[in-house]
C-alpha cells in the first residue's frame, strides 16, 4: 500500500496511529494475529526497526499483546480480571461491591472461591494465567505462598488479605494478624478489664491464622488478665463475668443463643467481641462491638491498583468499632 507520512510527528508514532486506526475500523480483529514485521515493513515500506517500535508503542496503550509462538495480535478492549477469594462472608461482599463501584464497564470481574482448597486454588491459576489483565488474589494460607502465583507477572498481580509468606515484589494489600490485633485489644483496655476472664474461639476448622492466639495470650499475660483459647462451643455455656472474642459470624451466633437461654443481657452480664464487621451486628443486642480491618477501603486500594497499575505495598490496620454495649 501507498502510504504517505508527513513532518508533524514520528514515522513511528503516525505507522502506530495507522495500524490503531485499521483496528478500530475492524480491519485486523480482537485476538487475531497481525502481519509479521516483515510484511508491514513491506507494505509500508518502512524499516522493520519502525514497525517494531510501532508495535511496542501500541502495546504501551493497551491495543495489541504478544506472546512467544503467537506474536503480535489484537487484544480485546474489554479489560478481563481475576478476583479469586477464600470463601463468601458478608464482608467479602462488601469488599466485592467496593471494587465494581470504582470501575467502569469496560471491566470484567470473574469472581472465583477456592473455599481454602489448595488444589483448586492452583487448579484457577494455573487455567487463568495469560486470561486476565489483572489479577487479584486471596491466598489460601498466611504462611506459605502457592508456587502457581510466581508465575504471574508482577505487575499484575495483587495480593489481598493473608501475607506472612514472602511477597517478593509484588502488590498486596494485607492485614496483620497478630500485632495489629494486639492493638485493638489495647484499645478495648477499660473495658476489657471489667471481665474476670476473657475466652478467645477460634474453632478448629477456622483458616484464621494461629497466630492471633499467641497475641491474645499475650495480651492477657501483659494486662494480668485469665485467659482461654477454646475451639468449639460444644457443651459450653455462656457465664457472666466472661468477655468473649468470636471470630466467625455463625459462633457470634451461636453465643448470643447460648447467653439468650442462659438468661445473660450482652454487654451487661457478659462481653462480646466480632471480627470482622457485617450490618448485622448493629443491630443484634444493641450492636456488638468489632474489631476489623476496613474491607470497603481495601475495595478501593484494590480497584485503584486494577485501574493505575501502580504499585502498591499496604497493611491495613485493625479498627474497633466501639458499639453501645461490651
Amino acid at each position: 500500500m501507498k502510504t504517505i507520512f508527513g513532518q508533524q510527528t514520528t514515522k513511528v508514532k503516525q505507522l502506530a496511529d495507522l495500524i490503531s486506526q485499521d483496528i478500530s475500523m475492524g480491519r485486523y480483529k480482537t485476538d487475531t494475529a497481525l502481519p509479521s514485521i516483515n510484511q508491514l515493513s513491506h507494505d509500508y515500506k518502512v524499516s522493520r526497526d519502525t514497525v517494531f517500535k510501532a508495535f511496542i508503542d501500541l502495546k504501551e496503550r493497551g491495543i495489541i499483546d504478544s506472546t512467544p509462538g503467537k506474536g503480535y495480535y489484537v487484544v480485546n478492549r474489554q479489560k478481563n480480571i481475576l478476583l479469586l477469594l477464600d470463601e463468601y462472608s458478608p464482608f467479602k461482599d462488601t469488599l466485592y461491591n467496593s471494587i465494581i463501584r470504582r470501575l467502569s464497564t469496560r471491566y470484567k470481574v470473574d469472581l472465583w472461591f477456592h473455599q481454602y482448597n489448595e488444589a483448586l486454588f492452583n487448579a484457577i491459576l494455573r487455567d487463568s494465567i495469560g486470561r486476565y489483565n489483572k489479577y487479584v488474589v486471596m491466598n489460601f494460607d498466611n504462611e506459605k505462598i502457592s508456587p502457581y502465583l510466581y508465575k504471574i507477572d508482577s505487575s499484575r498481580l495483587l495480593l489481598l488479605d493473608f501475607g506472612q509468606f514472602d511477597k517478593r515484589e509484588y502488590s498486596y494489600i494485607c492485614q496483620d494478624f497478630g500485632e495489629a490485633f494486639y492493638a485493638a485489644m489495647t484499645q478495648l483496655a477499660d473495658r476489657l478489664q471489667n471481665y474476670r476472664k476473657l475466652i478467645l474461639f477460634l474453632a478448629r476448622e477456622s483458616k484464621h491464622p494461629k497466630e492471633t492466639c499467641d497475641y491474645f495470650r499475650k495480651y492477657c499475660a501483659d494486662h494480668q488478665l485469665e485467659c482461654e483459647v477454646i475451639e468449639t462451643l460444644d457443651d459450653r455455656e455462656v457465664h457472666s463475668g466472661e468477655a468473649y472474642i468470636a471470630i466467625r459470624q455463625v459462633d457470634v451466633v451461636e453465643i448470643v443463643k447460648k447467653s439468650r437461654a442462659a438468661g445473660l443481657t450482652c454487654g451487661v452480664d457478659f462481653g462480646l467481641i466480632a471480627y470482622n464487621d457485617t450490618p448485622a451486628y448493629e443491630v443484634i443486642d444493641k450492636g456488638i462491638t468489632v474489631m476489623s480491618v476496613d474491607w470497603q477501603k481495601m475495595g478501593i486500594l484494590t480497584a485503584d491498583f486494577i485501574l493505575s497499575g501502580k504499585p502498591i505495598q499496604v497493611c491495613l490496620p485493625t479498627e474497633v468499632n466501639l458499639r453501645v454495649y461490651l
